[in-house]
């Protein structure tokens, strides 16, 4: 055992939220030492690669999912407002540092494309007409254009209209000022310019393979995954960022706050096209509704990706069920996170979700020609040799201890922080990776109080001038802020009077 090393703050995942927590944290005291701790040999190997999820900047515009429907027909809104605004925050990060000059260009990462929701039947154009009706008089939201006419359709998407029936009942919304983000280029160019700084450094083939509290905070210990050489480094702070693997780790931690969770991994697959005759007549993002009794990570899309430059379609995600944690983990993961006190909610859960259960099966079990039939919905004259399948990355949904049902499966993201604040970690799926930067500094205002509303205040406020809940009801505040970035990202050209807010 080498000597022990001390540091500020350890953050365990070089993925796209512990690269963002790390690079915030150094902007808001740039003599903080840190260390970013990566099982693989490169950032983003996991969710944050971009063959592993969508792409898609989740903003509200085009994902049902986010807009559910009451019995009586009402529409909610808030929840596709939150991300939204939440998007906007992450925008204004990325822009902060590019306007610095040293981070790099934008364009590597995030890219304009339409955004556009797809329904069929009488019930899906119901549905969405009211989203419309409620949805675009809200500011965020305002841009968004609603048809009926396929003629228009065919403008919007022109590869999904030919080789319909006639009588098909169809509508769709579309919103132009979507985005399509690399997460996983976003993420080395943070690790990149993180590096760039003292006393930061991001360690690969490392895994963490205990924690320890101690006097100041905690005694991580640390192996070489190729030397099998170990170490340990004394942290203030401890953030478990690890994607799937952050449930076991906070379960080592032994943390009060971590009793009670379990996981339920669901993997994904997509079909790939990167034929340029087809590409280049689908220039967009389209999402419709998820099957009856599947989950809300199954919403189909046919989506435009930008990676390295190049345009690729994706069509899914298929679910599927592996015991891993990770793409890169170990089948044992699900047994060995099962503890006294998470095999209540977990045993609740697999009792109250047979259907997701049955779904997954059948997912799991489907042909090539079933996956096709699925694309044919939306894209009626694909043809199989334009298509291959890629596995996506793993998604660990959080199961929690419910006082009436014994145990939920929540779909979506969870920030469980010790009472002391000196370890936190990140657990769930979607719409993570578009949020990260809200739930940063989330992460920030629980850990480290003191210093959000005390010396980081005039820091935070240069970087972020209108947070979630002033964005989502100062309309004029939201055009000017929005504007901005769309500007400084390079997703429009400026104007005359597109107003400075630095």
């Amino acid at each position: 055992m080498a000597h022990k090393e001390a540091v500020d703050v350890v953050l365990v995942g070089a993925g796209i939220m512990s690269a963002t927590l790390a690079v915030l944290l150094k902007e808001l005291d740039p003599a903080i030492k840190l260390e970013v701790v990566e099982l693989m040999d490169s950032g983003a190997a996991e969710s944050s690669n971009p063959w592993n999820n969508a792409g898609t900047g989740h903003a509200g515009l085009c994902e049902l999912n986010y807009t559910p429907q009451a019995a009586d027909g009402t529409v909610d809104i808030k929840k596709a407002v939150h991300i939204n605004t939440q998007f906007e925050v992450s925008k204004q990060f990325w822009s902060y540092l590019t306007r610095k000059g040293t981070f790099g260009s934008c364009k590597s990462f995030i890219s304009p494309v339409p955004h556009l929701s797809f329904v069929q039947g009488d019930s899906g154009v119901s549905f969405l007409k009211e989203r419309f009706s409620v949805l675009s008089k809200h500011h965020a939201f305002s841009d968004m254009e609603y048809t009926e006419d396929k003629a228009t359709m065919a403008e919007w998407m022109p590869l999904m209209m030919p080789g319909r029936p006639a009588g098909e009942v169809l509508a769709a919304t579309r919103v132009m000022n979507g985005t399509d983000v690399n997460f996983g280029a976003l993420t080395n160019q943070l690790l990149k310019h993180l590096t760039s700084a003292p006393d930061a450094q991001v360690k690969y083939c490392k895994r963490v393979t205990g924690l320890k509290r101690n006097n100041s905070g905690w005694t991580v210990s640390i192996k070489d995954v190729n030397s099998g050489s170990t170490r340990e480094v004394d942290a203030k702070f401890v953030f478990l960022g690890a994607g799937g693997a952050a449930l076991p780790l906070l379960q080592a931690s032994g943390i009060e706050e971590s009793k009670g969770f379990g996981g339920f991994p669901i993997s994904g697959q997509w079909l790939r096209c990167d034929n340029p005759e087809v590409v280049k007549h689908h220039q967009a993002k389209v999402y419709s509704q998820a099957a009856v009794g599947s989950p809300p990570m199954s919403v189909p899309h046919l989506d435009t990706r930008v990676v390295d430059g190049k345009k690729s379609l994706l069509f899914g995600p298929y679910a599927g069920f592996t015991t891993k944690f990770l793409k890169h983990g170990s089948f044992m993961d699900l047994p060995l996170s099962v503890r006294a006190g998470n095999i209540g909610p977990m045993l609740a859960v697999a009792k109250n979700n047979m259907d997701l259960t049955k779904y997954l099966v059948s997912e799991v079990m489907q042909s090539m020609e079933q996956r096709l039939e699925s694309l044919r919905r939306f894209y009626p004259e694909a043809k199989a040799e334009d298509w291959r399948l890629e596995v996506a990355g793993q998604r660990v949904q959080i199961i929690k201890k419910d006082p009436k049902k014994g145990g939920v499966l929540q779909f979506g993201t969870e920030l469980v922080a010790a009472k002391d604040g000196s370890l936190a970690a990140l657990l769930g799926a979607s719409p993570g990776a578009s949020v990260t930067v809200s739930i940063m500094l989330e992460l920030i205002e629980k850990c480290f109080p003191n210093k959000a509303s005390g010396e980081w205040a005039a820091k935070l406020a240069e970087i972020f001038p209108a947070r979630e809940k002033v964005l989502e009801t100062d309309a004029a505040l939201y055009r000017k802020i929005n504007a901005h970035n769309n500007v400084a990202l390079e997703l429009v050209e400026a104007s005359s009077e597109t107003e400075s807010y630095a």
